[in-house]
C-alpha cells in the first residue's frame, strides 16, 4: 500500500476546489457550573493584573507595587474554586492499579469509602475556613487596605463549591452502581 492511498482513505477535509471544507461544531455552555464561571472571573482578573504589573514595571519604569499580592490572591481564588470543576469531573489524581487486582465487591465498598473522605474532607475543610474567618476579624492584607477575609471568602466558596460537588458524585456512583476507580475508563457522564 503506498502513503497516497493511505491518505486518500481518511475522511475527505479538502475539496475538488482546493479550499478546506471543515465545520466545527457548536458550542453550548449551557452545562457550565456557576463556579467555573467564578474561576473564569478570576483568572481573567489575575490575566488583567499581571499585564498591569508588567505594563508599570517595563514600559512605564514605575512599579505598582499592589500588584503583586493581589495577583496571589486571585491565584489562591482561582485554583480553589477551580478545584471545584476537577471534583465535579471526577479527574483529580487517584491510584487505581489496586482496584485492578481485588474482587469486585471489595472495590465496590473502597470506592465508596473513598467517596465518603472525599466528602468529609472537603466539608471539614469548609467549617475550619469558616472558623478561622471568624478568628481572622479586621485582619487586613499588607499592602492593600482590604480585609483578608475577602479571599478566605473565596476560599470557603470553594470548599463548599467542592463538598456540594463530592456529594453529587458520590451520589452518582452509588446510584450507577461503580466509580471511575473501578472503571478507569468511564466518566461522569457515563450514567
Amino acid at each position: 500500500m503506498s502513503k497516497t492511498q493511505d491518505i486518500d482513505a481518511g475522511p475527505k477535509v479538502m475539496g475538488d476546489d482546493g479550499e478546506f471544507h471543515a465545520t466545527d461544531e457548536a458550542v453550548d455552555l449551557s452545562g457550565t457550573p456557576v463556579e467555573a464561571w467564578v474561576a473564569l472571573l478570576l483568572f481573567w482578573a489575575l490575566g488583567l493584573t499581571v499585564f498591569y504589573q508588567f505594563f508599570t514595571r517595563y514600559v512605564l519604569n514605575d512599579s505598582a507595587a499592589w500588584t503583586e499580592e493581589i495577583a496571589r490572591y486571585l491565584l489562591i481564588g482561582t485554583v480553589f474554586v477551580g478545584a471545584s470543576i476537577g471534583v465535579a469531573r471526577n479527574n483529580h489524581i487517584q491510584v487505581d492499579l489496586l482496584y485492578r487486582y481485588l474482587p469486585a465487591g471489595l472495590s465496590r465498598w473502597m470506592s465508596r469509602g473513598v467517596d465518603l473522605l472525599r466528602l468529609a474532607f472537603f466539608g471539614s475543610m469548609s467549617v475550619f475556613t469558616w472558623q478561622m474567618m471568624g478568628k481572622m476579624g479586621n485582619y487586613q492584607m499588607t499592602i492593600v487596605d482590604l480585609p483578608m477575609n475577602i479571599v478566605y471568602g473565596v476560599c470557603l466558596f470553594g470548599f463548599v463549591a467542592m463538598t456540594l460537588r463530592s456529594a453529587w458524585v458520590a451520589r452518582v456512583h452509588w446510584r450507577r452502581g461503580y466509580s471511575v476507580l473501578e472503571r478507569p475508563e468511564s466518566t461522569m457522564d457515563d450514567r
